[in-house]
């Protein structure tokens, strides 16, 4: 019973944020970071960031994280689902019923719903451009219950258009956000090329055309003496002069090195001191210094080049190449567009507005839209949103239970109560009469209109198909076969057992 209270009790945490019309939380950080504030209502952001210590809240915070690595969106959904089964199990073991029976109907139940789904499922990518407005709605149907709601047009096309540019390779790493604060979130845009928050250095060049670029992760400041733990005795300061020279000489000596690769542009991920940069100037080479491993890594990606350490062998190293390096303001901010790569899906959005929580909570909801849209790049198939897909489900369920012997039926037909609940909240959070719509669209189904869902905007029930609202049918078989199999794992313990900490084994040695 506490493992079915704990996985209740994170169904009831999200189950106020599902839908257009959900709330956000505020996730305050205690301890060292107690000044770090995060708005969200996205549920892998929120379980990730909530301390659990009962069994089956794991096992679904567990869940929720696979949801968003797997396909990016529907965590929310998919935790709610799988707590509302445990409540459904729940009453039935007080009926007597065992849960190894109650599991052998949720197999068949998922089994119905999934071939239900599928032969609801639309395939459009044959045509190119029906492919795309299909895209475009279902980028709407996943912004549309985050932040970037009231943007959803503009984030859309953008999101879309990014996600095109990948030809379907689905390489998301391609694909880089830059949030700057100021303006506000319609003033945010799709770059094509990369954009590094850097700035050159002090006298080299501003602008360069045919860049050959050595990306390099390598000290670059030892022009001051360091000679960590150990002591130098000498016995004048002219002594420590020739020890500077030397130390002079090995940084121009590697600098020289590095100019005789034939780059012209030196990005590094540590920091260049004052002498390297000096030397950098005078060879009219541009020297980029911190640019961070995840940036640099990408950098290397889109621009065909190696990241190198040691400079000794030239005609081994693969350098960047791009058409144009040049300098780029965003508000105040300076930063350097590489435009003309090699790899012509690279592109970069930069998110604005006013806080720096707004620009976070941007970043998330955008970084949802992006994946399901590359699982749908893969994965053509769309499905209906709006509660019409659960509800279709359901309705299978349901039909499949009535003709099923046994206790199984009854499990079944909580399975399909569970389905139902997904649109009752939605229309809950939005603040509508859930009885009276999902009455109403449990007999659309029923008699046929399975095209059916709700329209949060009226506050009534309408055909998804004419209000575009459309979402990936891998996300939501995701949804149905992952909740499924958490509920089932849950149902399946009857005791929980403390562990004894496992011995620590001593090896002693021979005596």
């Amino acid at each position: 019973m506490s493992m079915f209270a704990g996985a209740t009790v994170i169904g009831d945490l999200l189950k106020s944020t599902l839908g257009p019309k959900g709330m956000d939380k505020i996730l305050v950080s205690s301890g060292r970071n107690s000044d770090q504030v995060q708005v969200t209502n996205d549920g892998a952001t929120i379980l990730r960031n909530i301390g659990v210590d009962n069994p089956a809240a794991k096992i679904l915070v567990d869940m929720s994280r696979v949801q968003d690595d797997e396909v990016g969106d529907g965590t929310t959904t998919v935790t709610v689902f799988a707590s509302e089964l445990i409540k459904e199990a729940e009453k039935l073991i007080e009926q007597r019923i065992h849960p190894q029976t109650i599991i052998a109907g949720w197999r068949d139940a998922t089994q119905v719903a999934r071939e239900a789904l599928e032969a609801s499922a639309i395939d459009n990518s044959a045509d190119f451009e029906r492919f795309c407005e299909d895209l475009l709605n279902i980028a709407r149907t996943t912004l549309s219950s985050k932040i970037l709601a009231q943007h959803k047009e503009h984030f859309a096309k953008l999101a879309v258009d990014a996600v095109l540019r990948l030809k379907g390779s689905g390489n998301l790493s391609a694909i880089q956000i830059i949030k700057k604060r100021g303006a506000t979130l319609a003033n945010s845009f799709l770059d094509e090329g990369f954009l590094l928050d850097k700035t050159p250095g002090v006298h080299q060049p501003k602008k360069i055309q045919d860049a050959k670029i050595l990306i390099a992760n390598t000290p670059m400041d030892t022009d001051k003496i360091k000679v960590f733990g150990s002591k130098v005795r000498v016995d004048s300061l002219a002594k420590i002069a020739e020890l500077e020279v030397a130390e002079k000489e090995k940084m121009k000596d590697k600098v020289d090195k590095i100019v005789k690769h034939g780059c012209n542009v030196f990005i590094n991920r540590q920091l260049i001191y004052n002498y390297p940069e000096q030397l950098f100037a005078d060879a009219g080479v541009m020297a980029i210094e911190h640019a961070d491993f995840d940036g640099i890594e990408r950098l290397a990606l889109v621009t065909g080049g190696e990241i190198v350490s040691t400079f000794d062998h030239p005609e081994m190293v693969k350098l960047g190449k791009c058409q144009l390096i040049e300098e780029f303001m965003i508000g105040e901010d300076t930063l350097l567009r590489f435009s003309g790569v090699p790899l012509g899906e690279a592109c970069t959005v930069v998110i604005r507005g006013a806080t720096q929580q707004i620009l976070d909570e941007a970043e998330r909801s955008l970084h949802d839209a992006l994946c399901v849209l590359t699982s749908t790049v893969k994965e053509s198939r769309i499905v209906y949103g709006g509660g019409c897909s659960e509800m279709l489900m359901a309705v299978a369920v349901m039909k499949a239970a009535a003709k099923t012997p046994g206790k199984e039926a009854v499990a079944m037909e909580a399975f399909a109560r569970a389905l139902q609940l997904m649109p009752t909240y939605i229309s809950d959070n939005a603040g509508y009469d859930s009885a009276q719509l999902i009455n109403e669209l449990r007999a659309a189904h029923y008699s046929g209109s399975s095209s059916m869902g709700l329209d949060m905007e009226q506050g009534k029930i309408g055909c998804m198909k004419k209000l575009g609202i459309t979402e990936s049918w891998a996300v939501k078989r995701q949804v149905l076969l992952s909740a499924a199999e958490a509920a089932e794992m849950i149902l399946r313990v009857d005791d929980i057992i403390r562990a004894a900490p496992r011995k620590r084994v001593q090896d002693r040695g021979h005596c």
